[in-house]
């Protein structure tokens, strides 16, 4: 095997290699450059550490040839007293060590993991709807560990092992010249074995881990709280036991074989070991009878061959760690290196305040440059490897990509399906006025909302607040000026004040307080054990829909935006939680601009203009009996959805 081959090329999986270039190796020794102090004391340390383990072998060579023969007391007592404080020594050189290596790998961690975070912050929607977060998780966690292991661990390994295999061949080398060439001639033979066995070893722990992927994907989907609740109302808890004792045994049944060839693997290097082992003392034997050779050097050779067997082990294990980690380093910089699809000018200007919308003939559609996405990685060990959690295989034309409106409820009598999402719409916005947008599901309603806020940017097209281009303005500024409720309201898992305060920091108990007041949540809250500091659970799962929904009005009143937007999705709710939303909504776009998808008749008959959407384009606009009167859309909308719910509440 040519362990050195390693360090020109890498495999990912089961990939075609990939460079370790020098700009990748430039690029990775910039992390380690704010360390350089504490890598050099590493240095050191390792100098010193090696230094002190080639004393012990000296040491028992001098009682055995010449202290114990001449029953030399003092040199006796010298000896024991050096033999006790060497470890000491080195115990200490190394606890200095670990703390160095541990603030480079920490440090490295806490850089790469911020530098990632920034990046994903910084991201638009658009990426996040492409990319699994499974997948980021494991570029902020396992990747990053990765990367660090080749600066804190395998770097330092590598170092550790050269200066001692070359020490230690060099005091070899001074002892006996013709019995050091004897203890590295079987070198070959030992990088054979673990060629031939180290890739038997590889394929299980490969496949090991495909199975605890599948595996620990199946506990995640089964044990999650929706995925829970779906295999207790459909009855299927047996088949889940027996579907993860299968995958379990799976697991266990390679963990076994993997255990059995890994003790093999070993036995046959300790053997191979034992051949050099042999050899040495075989020879070093034959030297001792001639008088060639004392009986203490042979037992240093035999303290020195271990320590020098281990290093060699290591020396040729490293290539492979090593390249481990670069391609963890290259998954990293994959990210950091992704450009911004919402990107903010260098000279962006502040908005101050915002009372005006302007789109003006704007289009957009959902394709995404595969450039702006992360690439499909092969990571062994990862939930993100198995496409399927129940079934075990995936049909990829049975996936289809719908509108971001299509989980609406309602009925759809003619296909939204299409390549543009949204297609020449324009309309302005007043100060203080209400529009409404409505129209089937898939029309492209949610879509338009999202741009307000720069969720996505258009295609075509200029969509303006109080005259400015939103890509002129800063995106903090933006996000001040616009506030949005969305039908699917994420809440955190924490207090009801936490959720509240995430719009405002610095808000006070009364401004809170008030905010609840306004959304008709703050009675409901008062009522439960601990009020305002009351748990809400994952994704807010312990709160019924309409309270998650007033708890997210009360946020973005709380917030006091100049324009508004919302979903309001009220078409699921209660009746009584309907009529405390609408007395909300009421409260909270009094004076504001707002831009709201409506459902229900309401704020249809408030709204200053309606746009009726369909297939993505604005096909009516008006108020509510101008639109009645063309018979349109509309009024087909009229009939079979507002009219009916105007009743049903």
């Amino acid at each position: 095997m040519h362990g050195g081959g390693f360090f020109h090329s890498i495999r990912s999986g089961d990939s075609k290699p990939q460079k370790i270039t020098r700009e990748l190796l430039l690029r990775v020794l910039a992390y380690a450059r704010p360390y350089w102090g504490h890598l050099s004391g590493m240095l050191v340390t390792i100098l010193i550490s090696s230094g002190l383990s080639l004393v012990s072998p000296l040491i028992f060579r001098n009682l055995i040839d010449h202290v114990l023969p001449q029953k030399n007391m003092d040199g006796l007592w010298l000896f024991a007293l050096a033999l006790l404080l060497l470890p000491i020594l080195n115990g200490g050189v190394g606890v200095i060590q670990r703390r160095l290596n541990s603030m480079v790998g920490e440090g490295v961690i806490y850089d790469l993991r911020v530098s990632l975070f920034s990046k994903l912050q910084r991201m638009s929607l658009r990426f996040f709807t492409n990319t699994k977060i499974g997948e980021l998780m494991s570029r902020l966690n396992s990747d990053v560990v990765g990367a660090q292991n080749a600066i804190s661990n395998t770097i330092v390994n590598i170092i550790t092992n050269l200066v001692q295999t070359v020490a230690i061949l060099a005091v070899m080398f001074s002892l006996q010249w013709q019995l050091t060439l004897v203890s590295v001639v079987i070198l070959p033979l030992f990088l054979l074995v673990a060629r031939l066995l180290g890739t038997r070893l590889r394929e299980i722990a490969r496949k090991a881990m495909d199975a605890n992927a599948a595996m620990n994907a199946h506990m995640n989907e089964t044990l999650s709280i929706g995925g829970s609740l779906l295999v207790k109302l459909f009855g299927r808890t047996r088949e889940e036991e027996n579907r993860f004792r299968e995958r379990a045994g799976e697991v266990r049944d390679l963990g076994i074989e993997r255990a059995l060839l890994g003790s093999a693997f070993f036995v046959i290097i300790g053997l191979v070991s034992a051949v050099g082992t042999a050899l040495v003392y075989g020879l070093g034997g034959y030297f001792v009878i001639q008088g060639d050779f004392t009986v203490g050097t042979i037992v240093a050779f035999g303290a020195y061959l271990g320590t020098l067997y281990g290093s060699l082990q290591g020396l040729a294990t490293a290539p492979v760690d090593f390249s481990t980690s670069m391609v963890s380093f290259e998954r990293v910089f994959e990210v950091i290196d992704l450009p911004l699809d919402i990107e903010e000018k260098p000279n962006a200007i502040v908005l101050e305040t915002g009372s005006q919308i302007e789109f003006e003939n704007v289009s957009f559609n959902y394709q995404i440059d595969e450039s702006l996405l992360l690439s499909e990685v092969k990571r062994y060990g990862s939930m993100d490897n198995v496409k399927t959690v129940l079934s075990g295989k995936v049909d990829d034309a049975s996936v289809k990509k719908v509108d971001d409106d299509s989980l609406d409820p309602q009925p759809e009598p003619v296909s939204q399906a299409r390549i543009t999402a949204l297609s020449g719409i324009s309309f302005r916005a007043a100060p203080g006025q209400l529009i409404a947008l409505v129209g089937p599901s898939g029309a492209g309603k949610t879509t338009t909302t999202y741009l307000i806020p720069r969720l996505y940017d258009p295609t075509e097209g200029v969509i303006r607040i109080d005259g400015h281009d939103l890509r002129d303005l800063t995106l903090d500024s933006l996000a001040t000026v616009i506030g949005m409720v969305t039908q699917e309201n994420y809440l955190f898992h924490d207090t009801i004040r936490t959720n509240l305060i995430y719009a405002k920091p610095d808000a006070t108990h009364a401004e809170i307080e008030a905010a609840a007041r306004a959304a008709n949540i703050h009675n409901f809250v008062m009522g439960l054990p601990d009020g305002y500091d009351t748990v809400v659970g994952e994704r807010g799962y312990r709160l019924s829909g309409g309270e998650k929904q007033r708890i997210a009005l009360a946020r973005v009143i709380l917030k006091d935006p100049h324009i508004l937007v919302l979903d309001e999705a009220t078409s699921s709710l209660d009746s009584e939680s309907e009529s405390l939303i609408q007395e909300a909504l009421k409260r909270v776009m009094a004076g504001r601009t707002s831009i709201v998808i409506a459902h229900r008749l309401s704020t249809i008959l408030a709204a200053d203009l309606i746009l009726v959407m369909d297939r993505g384009e604005i096909v009516e606009r008006g108020k509510h009996q101008e639109l009645l009167a063309l018979n349109g859309l509309y009024a087909q909308l009229y009939e079979t959805q507002f009219q009916r719910n105007s009743m049903a509440g």
